[in-house]
């Protein structure tokens, strides 16, 4: 593996329960968030994520680990009201998914375009979001 001298990874902090998924929606109501679902077991995730890891991205990644936390995984397809896929990323602002997109789709450029997008409007005046 490459030396990572003054590279910028990005966070993955872990989802582990409904309570951590709650705070981290919570959160989407000030700013972007970017969720990931990984499976330990895909290659097509693994790599999403190794990509995703040696990659600069404009927040941290909050993770769940859909054979660990099944149950956190559908709550985030339930709420989301976005079928479960792995590996599947989304950014959320104000609790709703603005952007998605799974497999090959998990691209830093797209997720941060799609971030970028979605931190845009908690800037613009309220009249034109």
């Amino acid at each position: 593996m490459a030396a990572r001298y003054n590279v910028e990874v990005p966070s993955f902090l872990a989802l582990n329960s409904e309570s951590d998924l709650d705070a981290v929606m919570a959160a989407s109501h000030t700013e972007p968030v970017i969720l990931f679902k990984h499976s330990q077991t895909c290659g097509v995730s693994l790599m999403a994520r190794d990509v995703m890891s040696d990659s600069e991205l404009p927040a941290p990644v909050h993770e769940v680990v859909v054979q660990r936390h099944r149950d956190v995984s559908q709550a985030i397809a339930t709420r989301l009201s976005v079928r479960h896929e792995s590996p599947q990323v989304f950014v959320v602002a104000r609790g709703v998914a603005v952007w998605h997109s799974s497999h090959n789709g998990v691209r830093p450029e797209r997720i941060t375009a799609a971030w970028l997008d979605a931190a845009a409007s908690f800037t613009a005046p309220a009249a034109v979001r």
